[in-house]
Order: structure tokens, then C-alpha cells, then sequence
């Protein structure tokens, strides 16, 4: 009677284990010898002056913030004009207040030298 409990867990247990090998052996079938990269000419036809997968340099991610900084203040303006018409000042309020504080974000970025480019 208690082995007839377990009977449906062990038959699933079983499906998903024969199912992971089954994946398994799939993914070893279609796996493909991968080779290292190699630099050349693309379309322009001239030699790459760097490596296909080199990182960029590290002053592109304070430019990579202000620009995520400025797409979220977009994301909040698109239905703050929804909302607007119903709430009246208050949502103007609010708005502005967070304009400010982006503003104060990119004061300080530009102190800290984030659009220099030298």
C-alpha cells in the first residue's frame, strides 16, 4: 500500500532523469569544436587595430549611467502625462522633484570629470 504512494513520484523522477540524460547526449551529438578567434578584415577591408572580443575602456561606463539615468527618467515620464490631468500639482510636484535629483546626478558627474574626454 505505501509503495503505491510513491509510485507516480518514482515514474517522474525517473522521466526526468532519463530526459536530462537524453539532453545530455544530444548537446554532446551537436556540440561543435569551437576555435579561437582570429582577426581580420571585415567590411571595410582594413586590419582590425584590436582583438574582436576586447573590452571597452573604462570611461565609457560613466557615460553608460548618464545615458541609463536619463532612459529611466523617460520611463517615468511616458504615463506621469497619463496621471497628470487626474492629480493635478501634486504629480507636477513630484515630477520635478525628480528632475532635480538627475539633475543633481549629472551636476555631480560632470564634477567628477565624466564628459572629458582627454
Amino acid at each position: 500500500m505505501e509503495a503505491a504512494r510513491w509510485e507516480p513520484v518514482a515514474t517522474l523522477l525517473a522521466v526526468a532523469l532519463i530526459g536530462v540524460f537524453l539532453l545530455h547526449c544530444l548537446g554532446a551529438v551537436v556540440r561543435t569544436v569551437r576555435e579561437p578567434l582570429h582577426a581580420s578584415p571585415f567590411s571595410g577591408g582594413l586590419e582590425p587595430q584590436e582583438h574582436p572580443v576586447s573590452r571597452f575602456h573604462v570611461r565609457w561606463y560613466p557615460v553608460t549611467m548618464i545615458f541609463l539615468a536619463f532612459d529611466m527618467e523617460m520611463l517615468f515620464m511616458y504615463p506621469w502625462t497619463k496621471v497628470v490631468p487626474r492629480i493635478g500639482t501634486p504629480a507636477v510636484v513630484e515630477m520635478f522633484l525628480f528632475l532635480g535629483i538627475l539633475l543633481a546626478g549629472v551636476g555631480y558627474a560632470w564634477r567628477e570629470g565624466a564628459f572629458r574626454w582627454t
